[in-house]
């Protein structure tokens, strides 16, 4: 199993480890800090060795990293890994972004049922399903979500179940929700949002969340 330098430390964008195995183009390694698909949060962007990694797949609690053609790692191998940081940090505000505006969605409208999410660079989405027009709801959850953000809570990231790698996030007095990405230290670096509405079907609604505010420094 990888120990995933990640989730101790998901600021941290560059780490000296070992090359673990090596299949053809598939490697894996002792330690990372390079994110794999989970959760409908986007794999990190990154090298390993100076490679590029091209593909990130979870694999039980391993992680394979597929490289380019021609690449000249062995196991054993000591490498340099690095995370395309800017990326990565987009990647983090906006999945935090949409974990408030999820459990505000829980807390305030009652028993329902998300059926999809997905955290990209430049957007976030939640599908669920509702059978108004879910764009009334974008006034409450925007001021309550910019009133979270707006008093900088301090965000806990921790093992709910170490040996199944299970985790959670928790902002006291808001919610304590189980997560496994990649998360923020305080609620403040999310910055202002906006909420746009996405019709994808009968009784199905989606709401798209992006970032209006610059990037702060993490």
């Amino acid at each position: 199993m990888v120990k995933k330098i990640f989730w101790e430390d998901p600021y941290q964008t560059k780490l000296d480890t070992t090359v673990k195995t090596v299949e053809g183009n598939e490697v894996t390694l002792s330690e990372t800090i390079l994110y794999a698909l989970a959760g409908g949060q986007e794999s990190d962007a990154g090298t390993i060795g100076g490679y590029p990694v091209l593909q990130a797949r979870k694999a039980g609690q391993e992680i394979v990293y597929t490289l380019e053609d021609g690449h000249r790692l062995t196991p054993g191998m000591a490498v340099s890994t690095e995370v395309d940081w800017d990326r990565r940090y987009k990647l983090m505000r906006l999945h935090f972004a949409a974990e408030i505006i999820l459990e505000l969605v829980y807390q305030n409208f009652g028993p329902i049922t998300k059926i999809g999410a997905h955290i990209a660079q430049e957007k976030a989405r939640i599908d669920f399903e509702w059978e108004e027009n879910i764009a009334n709801s974008f006034t409450l959850l925007t001021e309550k979500a910019h009133a979270l953000i707006g008093a900088d809570h301090p965000i806990i990231s921790a093992f709910s179940d170490p040996e199944v790698e299970r985790r959670y996030w928790e902002i006291s007095g808001f919610a304590r929700v189980s997560c496994g990405g990649t998360h923020l230290k305080r609620t403040g670096e999310v910055g202002q949002l906006r909420l746009k509405r996405n019709n994808i079907g009968k009784g199905k609604e989606r709401i798209e969340i992006t970032l209006v505010q610059p990037d702060v420094t993490g």
